[in-house]
C-alpha cells in the first residue's frame, strides 16, 4: 500500500506539470485526466484528480510557499521540482488528516529524500511567522488560523519524529556512500632530476590608481536635521505670538459689534448730512455701487437656502464654541494644520516627479519599440525584395516553358484539324437541327403563359370590380329619426334618476363649489409661498452676511501667504527627470535618423524593382504585386501609429 501511494504521487506530479505546460482550462483537463486514468482503481483515480485539482484551485496560497523556498535553496533545485514540492505543500497543509502520518511519510520516502527534508524543515520552520502572514493577506485571519495553521501545529511533534527519521537516513547514506570509496595511493615516477628554472624577469607592478577622497557628507550632519529644528523653532514662535494674541485679546467677545440694521441706519444719517453739504452737485452723478445686495452669483433655490442658512448657523455655534474653548485655556491647531499642509505639498510634488519619470519612461520604450519595427520592416522589405527578384526569375523561365509548349500543341491541332474537317460539318447540322426544335418548344411556352396571364389579369379586375361596389354600399348613411326630450326622465323608474336639464343644473351648482374651494386653496398656498419667501429673504440676508466675512478672512488669508516665502520643491529641477528627457530626445533623433536612411534606401529600391518588371512577360502581375506590397506596408505604418500610445502628461492633469 505505501508503494502504492508513491506511485499515485508520481503520477499526480506528471498530471499537473503536463498541466502548466498545456494551460488549459481545469474542467477540460479533469476530464482529459480521468480518461486516461480509466484502468485505474476508482480510489487511486478519486485521490490522483482531487490532489491536481486541490493544488490548481490553491495555486496562489501554495505558490507564496515553494517561491519563496526556490529563492532561498534555488541553486540545489531544479525548475522540474516546483510540481513535487507543490504537491507535497498541499497535501501537508490540506490533506494531512485524511491520509494520516503513515501514508503521508511512505509518500515523502518515496520521493527524493535529501529535498524533501529540506522542503519541510522550512515549512514548518516558518509557518507561524512570515507564511502565516502572506496567508491571511490572502484569507482572513480566523479562517487560515482554524483551518491551515491550527491543524498543522498539532501535526508538528510527529513531523518533528518523521523529519528525525529522514535525517538519521541521509546520514546513514552518507557515511555508506563514504565507506565504498576507494582511494588510489600515489606512487613516484622513476623520472630524471629536471634542471633548475631560471630566475623570471620582474614584472613592472602597476600603479594604483589614485583613491577617491572621502565626501564631506561622511562626516557632517545630515541637513534635513537642521530644517527639522529651524521648522520646530518657527512653529515654537508662532504658539507663542498665537498665545499673546489670545491672553491680550481673550476678552474681545464681550464686545459685540453693531448689527446690521444700526449700521445701515447710521449710513444713512451720514449720507443725509453729507447731502446737505453738497450744494453744486446739480449735474453731477454718482458711481455706479459695486456691492449690489441681490447680485447672486449662483441662483439658490429655497432647500440649498435653508441648507446653508443653517450651515452658517452651525458655524456660528461652532465658533462660539471655539471662543469658549480658548477663554479656558484650549491650544490652537493651526501650526499643526500648517505643517500638515505643507508634508501634503511635499508629498504632492514627489508624486508628481514620479508620475512624470513614469511618463518620460513610457515615451522612451515607446520610441524604442518604434525603432525595433522601423528595423524589423527593413529586413521585411529586404527579404520580400529577394522573394520578388526570385518569383520573378521563376516566372520568366516558366513563360519560356509555357510559349514552347503551346507552340508544339499548336502545330499538333494544325495537322489533326485537316483531318477532321468532314466531321465537323456533320456536327454543325445536328447543332442547328437541335437549335430549331429548341426554339419551337420555347415559342409553344411563351403563347400559353401568355393565355394564363391574360386570364389571371381578367380575374383580378372582377374581383376589383365587387369589392368596389361593396365599398360604395357600405359609405352610403345611415338615416335614423329620434324625438328626445331633455326634461323628462328616461322611465327606469331608478331612486336617483332624473332628467338631463336637472343633471346639467346639478353638475354647474357642483362646478361652482368646486371653484370655491379650489380659490380657498389657492389663496392658502400664496399665504404660505409669501412666509416662506420672507423666510428666504432673512436667510440670504445671513447668507450675504457670512459670505462677506468669509471673503473677507480669504482676502486677509491670500496677504499673509503672499507674505509668506512659499517653498516648493519644482519638479523640473529633478536630475532623474531631466536625464529622462535627455534619453527621449537622444531616442527621437535617431528615430528620425533611422527614417532618413530608410527614405534614401527606398528610391533605388524602386528604380531596380521598375527595371525588373520591364524585363519580365507577365509585367502587369508584376506591377500589381508591387502596389499591393507598398499598400501593406503604408497600412502597416498607420496602424503603428493609430496603435501608439497618446500619452498625455499626468502632471497637467493633477494640476488643474
Amino acid at each position: 500500500m505505501a508503494s502504492s501511494y508513491g506511485s499515485l504521487a508520481k503520477e499526480a506530479i506528471v498530471l499537473l506539470d503536463r498541466f502548466r505546460a498545456g494551460r488549459q482550462c481545469l474542467d477540460d483537463f479533469m476530464e482529459e485526466a480521468s480518461k486516461d486514468l480509466q484502468n485505474m482503481d476508482t480510489v487511486h483515480q478519486k485521490f490522483i484528480l482531487d490532489v491536481v485539482s486541490g493544488c490548481i484551485e490553491q495555486t496562489k496560497l501554495l505558490d507564496v510557499v515553494v517561491d519563496v523556498f526556490y529563492g532561498q535553496n534555488g541553486r540545489c533545485l531544479s525548475r522540474g521540482d516546483h510540481s513535487q514540492l507543490v504537491i507535497i505543500c498541499y497535501l501537508a497543509t490540506f490533506s494531512l488528516d485524511d491520509l494520516g502520518l503513515q501514508r503521508f511519510s511512505n509518500i515523502i520516502k518515496s520521493l527524493d529524500i535529501k529535498k524533501m527534508h529540506t522542503f519541510l524543515t522550512f515549512f514548518f520552520t516558518n509557518l507561524t511567522t512570515w507564511i502565516q502572514d502572506e496567508w491571511n493577506n490572502i484569507y482572513e485571519a480566523a479562517y487560515v488560523e482554524k483551518l491551515w495553521v491550527g491543524p498543522l501545529l498539532r501535526w508538528r511533534p510527529e513531523m518533528d519524529i518523521l523529519l528525525d527519521q529522514l535525517a538519521v537516513k541521509i546520514s546513514h547514506g552518507t557515511q555508506v556512500k563514504k565507506a565504498h570509496i576507494k582511494t588510489t595511493e600515489p606512487q613516484e615516477f622513476s623520472l630524471t632530476k629536471p634542471k633548475p628554472r631560471p630566475l623570471p624577469v620582474p614584472e613592472v607592478i602597476p600603479l594604483q590608481e589614485k583613491s577617491k577622497p572621502v565626501p564631506d557628507s561622511t562626516y557632517k550632519a545630515p541637513r534635513e536635521m537642521q530644517v527639522i529644528q529651524e521648522i520646530k523653532q518657527k512653529n515654537l514662535q508662532k504658539t507663542e505670538e498665537l498665545l499673546y494674541e489670545a491672553n491680550m485679546k481673550q476678552f474681545r467677545c464681550v464686545n459685540p459689534q453693531k448689527s446690521e440694521h444700526t449700521k445701515r441706519a447710521m449710513s444713512q444719517i451720514k449720507e443725509g448730512l453729507d447731502s446737505k453739504l453738497k450744494f453744486n452737485s446739480f449735474y453731477s452723478s454718482e458711481n455706479p455701487s459695486s456691492n449690489k445686495t441681490n447680485s447672486w452669483p449662483i441662483k439658490l433655490n429655497s432647500a440649498a437656502i435653508l441648507r446653508q442658512g443653517a450651515l452658517y448657523d452651525r458655524q456660528v455655534e461652532e465658533e462660539l464654541q471655539r471662543m469658549e474653548r480658548l477663554v479656558e485655556g484650549a491650544r490652537e491647531p493651526s501650526s499643526f494644520l500648517q505643517w500638515q499642509k505643507e508634508m501634503r505639498e511635499r508629498d504632492l510634488q514627489e508624486e508628481l516627479a514620479k508620475i512624470e519619470r513614469r511618463h518620460l519612461e513610457g515615451r522612451i520604450s515607446y520610441e524604442e519599440a518604434a525603432m525595433a519595427r522601423t528595423r524589423i520592416m527593413e529586413r521585411n522589405q529586404k527579404a520580400a525584395q529577394l522573394k520578388k527578384e526570385e518569383r520573378a526569375q521563376l516566372m520568366r523561365s516558366y513563360a519560356e516553358k509555357r510559349m514552347q509548349e503551346e507552340k508544339e500543341i499548336r502545330d499538333l491541332v494544325q495537322q489533326v484539324a485537316e483531318g477532321h474537317k468532314n466531321s465537323k460539318a456533320a456536327k454543325e447540322r445536328i447543332q442547328k437541327f437541335k437549335q430549331s426544335i429548341v426554339k419551337e418548344v420555347s415559342e409553344q411556352r411563351q403563347e400559353l403563359l401568355h393565355q394564363a396571364l391574360e386570364e389571371a389579369q381578367a380575374e383580378l379586375s372582377r374581383k376589383f370590380e365587387i369589392i368596389r361596389e361593396i365599398r360604395a354600399i357600405q359609405s352610403l348613411p345611415h338615416i335614423r329619426v329620434r324625438n328626445f326630450d331633455d326634461t323628462e326622465t328616461a322611465g327606469h323608474e331608478l331612486l336617483g334618476e332624473m332628467s338631463l336639464v336637472e343633471l346639467k343644473e346639478r353638475l354647474a351648482l357642483l362646478g361652482e363649489a368646486q371653484q370655491t374651494e379650489q380659490q380657498e386653496k389657492r389663496e392658502h398656498i400664496l399665504e404660505e409661498k409669501q412666509n416662506k419667501k420672507q423666510l428666504l429673504l432673512e436667510q440670504l440676508d445671513t447668507i450675504e452676511l457670512h459670505r462677506r466675512a468669509l471673503a473677507q478672512a480669504a482676502a486677509i488669508r491670500k496677504e499673509e501667504r503672499k507674505s509668506r516665502p512659499f517653498h516648493r520643491q519644482v519638479m523640473t529641477h529633478d536630475e532623474t527627470v531631466l536625464a529622462l528627457q535627455k534619453k527621449l530626445e537622444e531616442k527621437q533623433q535617431e528615430r528620425q535618423r533611422l527614417k532618413q536612411t530608410q527614405s534614401k534606401k527606398a528610391k533605388p529600391s524602386e528604380l531596380t524593382a521598375a527595371h525588373t518588371v520591364r524585363n519580365t512577360g507577365t509585367h502587369n502581375k508584376e506591377s500589381l504585386t508591387d502596389t499591393s506590397w507598398e499598400e501593406l506596408e503604408l497600412s502597416f505604418e498607420r496602424h503603428i501609429q493609430k496603435d501608439a500610445p497618446s500619452v498625455v502628461s499626468q502632471t497637467e492633469t493633477l494640476k488643474t
